[in-house]
C-alpha cells in the first residue's frame, strides 16, 4: 500500500504517517511551508493550488489519499471566508476529482462542527447537518465536492482533536494547556455547557487505516466513546496527572467573547465505525492512559 498524505505536518497527518509507516506502508506527504521531520518522499503544497496537487499525485502514483489538509481556525475561518472556502471546500472536491482520474482511493477528514448542537443526544452519521459557522459550513460543503467528484469516497467526522504530534514529539491541543496550567499552578475556566467527543490522534489515525484496509466508503463518525464537557475533560486529566481538581472552575461558553459561534453539543456516535471494524471505540479514559507519560515526566516514549 502506497499512502500520500496531505497536510503531513499537522497533528493528524503526522499520526497518520506514523501509523502508516508502522504498518510497513510506503508513505509520501504533503507540507505547506514547514517540511515534517520524516524520512518519506515529501511535497511542499498549497491545497487550494488544484495544478500542484494533481502533479504531485500523479508523480507520487499512491494507492490512497489521506486529505488532512484544513483551515481548522473556527475564529479564522469566519474573518476569512473566501479562503475558508477555498482550502475546506473547492480544494477537496478537486483532490478527490484527481484521484478518480487516477484511480486511487482518497479519504476526507472533516469535523463534527457540521452538526449545530441543538441534539442532546450524540449524533450518528446521517443525522441532519447545519453548521451555525464558517468553518463547518466549508467543511460540509467539503464533504458534499468530494462525494460529487468520487461518489465512493470515505469520509470521516472527528471531534476536538488533540494528541502528540509525531513529528515534533510534543503533546498538542486541549491536554498540553491543561497540563502547563495544571503544572504552573494556574486557575483554569473550563466550560460546562459544551459537549464534545475527544479525537485522540494517534488512535483516530490507526482507525483511518483500518477504515481503508476494510475498503469502507461513505460518512464514518471517529472519535472516543466518551461524551464530556471541557471541564469534566479536565478533570479526566487532573486525575491522570494526580493533581487537585481545586484549580478547575466552571465556566460557559458566553463568558468569553469569540468571533465565531461554537455549537453546544456535537458528541458522535461510533456504533457505525465499530460495527465496520469489530471493536469498540476507546473512552477517554483509556485514550489518556496511552498517553500517559507526557502528563507524568518529561520523557518521551514511542507508545501511540
Amino acid at each position: 500500500m502506497h499512502l500520500l498524505v496531505l497536510g503531513a505536518n499537522g497533528l493528524l497527518g503526522s499520526n497518520v504517517v506514523q501509523a502508516g509507516l508502522e504498518k510497513g506502508w510506503t508513505v509520501s506527504g504533503t507540507y505547506h511551508s514547514t517540511a515534517p521531520h520524516f524520512d518519506i518522499p515529501l511535497f511542499e503544497l498549497d491545497i487550494a493550488d488544484s495544478s500542484t496537487a494533481s502533479e504531485i499525485i500523479e508523480s507520487a502514483d499512491p494507492d490512497s489519499v489521506v486529505n488532512c489538509a484544513a483551515m481548522t481556525d473556527v475564529d479564522g475561518c469566519e474573518e476569512h471566508p473566501d479562503r475558508a472556502h477555498d482550502v475546506n471546500a473547492q480544494a477537496p472536491g478537486e483532490m478527490a476529482a484527481h484521484c478518480s482520474q487516477a484511480e486511487c482511493e482518497f479519504l476526507q477528514v472533516s469535523t463534527d462542527y457540521v452538526f449545530d448542537g441543538k441534539s442532546r443526544v450524540s449524533y450518528s452519521e446521517g443525522d441532519s447537518v447545519n453548521p451555525v459557522q464558517v468553518y463547518g459550513q466549508s467543511k460540509l460543503d467539503g464533504e458534499k465536492a468530494v462525494r460529487e467528484a468520487m461518489s465512493e469516497a470515505l469520509i470521516t467526522r472527528l471531534s476536538f482533536v488533540y494528541g502528540v504530534h509525531r513529528g515534533t514529539d510534543e503533546l498538542t491541543g486541549f491536554p498540553a494547556w491543561v497540563r502547563d496550567q495544571l503544572r504552573a499552578e494556574n486557575e483554569i475556566p473550563l466550560f460546562t455547557d459544551q459537549h464534545i467527543t475527544p479525537s485522540r490522534a494517534g488512535h483516530t489515525a490507526s482507525t483511518l487505516l483500518e477504515l481503508i484496509e476494510a475498503e469502507a466508503s461513505g460518512t464514518y463518525n471517529v472519535a472516543c466513546r466518551s461524551c464530556v464537557s471541557p471541564y469534566e475533560f479536565g478533570a479526566a486529566i487532573c486525575d491522570r496527572m494526580g493533581a487537585a481538581k481545586s484549580l478547575l472552575e466552571e465556566g460557559s461558553q458566553s463568558d468569553i467573547e469569540r468571533t465565531a459561534t461554537r455549537p453546544a453539543h456535537t458528541c458522535l456516535d461510533v456504533t457505525k465505525t465499530q460495527d465496520q471494524l469489530g471493536r469498540r471505540q476507546p473512552t477517554l479514559s483509556v485514550d489518556l492512559e496511552a498517553i500517559s507519560d507526557w502528563f507524568d515526566s518529561e520523557s518521551r516514549p514511542n507508545d501511540r
